[in-house]
């Protein structure tokens, strides 16, 4: 099979996730300048129910910080896929791609191992998993608005039949109005602080559905490209395979035998021999590398394979259990 390895393989494959990480600061900021417009009437709103109206915003913070942590984390993602894609030295792979080091480190070689759908759908699950947290959020702020409302409720009603009670009978009929009237003044005057609740609750939830939309996005970009990517490579069948042609090891180690020949022949100075004989050492060493890489990486694929197969055989024999 011939190594595909052209300009477009060079280039980045994955774009970074800093268009919605723009987008999220865009919005915070617009959020930010409306309440500082509407500071005034905002500030009352809070002092009615402080304790859980500042419960609702630290919650509403933490899923801030998650939303961000989850298109951030991107970033180590797409560096170091790129990194492999242009051929250059790649760190130890993240943790959500471990397990798809093998399939990325064929594909910069211009192959596709099979097995490679399967593990991208286990990407997408973890990146689902990944936002739930974000919409169990939203809900809990929901729910904590509603909370605050039938807290207000309870407590004016509280109030009203207080003032009920306080009512001294047998006296005259305006004189009894007029006292329940200024006696009502307070609880009623506090109901509408106590939906205070459920604004500040509806309002974060609403914050908090943006920004899970836009680390859906930027999750659902980088699961398409590495996608589009990975399956672009030429299929290799049975066991994984590199390119064809010889290896960057062996390029290497190729190069500094070459020079340390001609500067043999030629007799060249000590020094300069020196230098040949540690260019030779490092490219032993390169290849040395290279070949413990392609050694792991076909662990790995047999390792997967095996445990699929082992996944099947479970599915089977589950099947033929239900059948009998």
């Amino acid at each position: 099979m011939a190594a595909r390895d052209t300009g477009e393989d060079r280039r980045a494959p994955l774009a970074r996730p800093g268009i919605y990480l723009g987008r999220m600061l865009v919005f915070l900021t617009l959020v930010g300048f409306l309440a500082f417009i509407l500071f005034k009437q905002i500030t009352p709103a809070f002092l009615a129910n402080p304790g859980l109206n500042g419960l609702i915003l630290g919650v509403l913070l933490i899923a801030v910080l998650i939303a961000f942590g989850q298109v951030i984390r991107l970033y180590r993602e797409t560096t170091y896929v790129n990194a492999v894609a242009r051929g250059a030295q790649a760190k130890r792979p993240p943790a959500l791609l471990a397990p798809m080091a093998p399939m990325i480190t064929a594909r910069a070689a211009g192959a596709t191992l099979p097995g490679t759908a399967g593990y991208l759908d286990t990407i997408a699950a973890r990146l689902d998993e990944g936002r739930e947290i974000l919409r169990y959020i939203a809900g809990i702020l929901i729910l904590l608005g509603l909370l605050g409302t039938f807290w207000g409720l309870i407590d004016t009603l509280s109030a009203v039949g207080g003032v009920i009670k306080g009512m001294r009978g047998g006296g005259d009929a305006g004189v009894m109005f007029d006292e329940l009237k200024s006696g009502l003044a307070v609880p009623l005057s506090g109901i509408g602080l106590a939906f205070s609740a459920s604004l500040f609750g509806l309002a974060s939830s609403l914050i908090t559905g943006f920004l899970e939309l836009q680390a859906g996005q930027a999750h659902a970009r980088f699961h398409n490209e590495l996608q589009d990517w990975l399956m672009s490579g030429e299929t290799v069948a049975g066991t994984p395979a590199l390119a064809a042609g010889p290896s960057l090891g062996s390029m290497e180690l190729k190069e500094a035998v070459d020079r340390l020949t001609a500067m043999v022949a030629e007799g060249g100075s000590s020094r300069a021999a020196t230098l040949a004989m540690t260019n030779l050492a490092e490219g032993i060493q390169g290849l040395v590398q290279h070949m413990r890489a392609e050694q792991q990486m076909i662990r790995d694929w047999v390792e997967a394979q095996a445990s699929r197969e082992r996944e099947l055989k479970q599915v089977l024999d589950r099947l033929g259990r239900e059948r009998v």
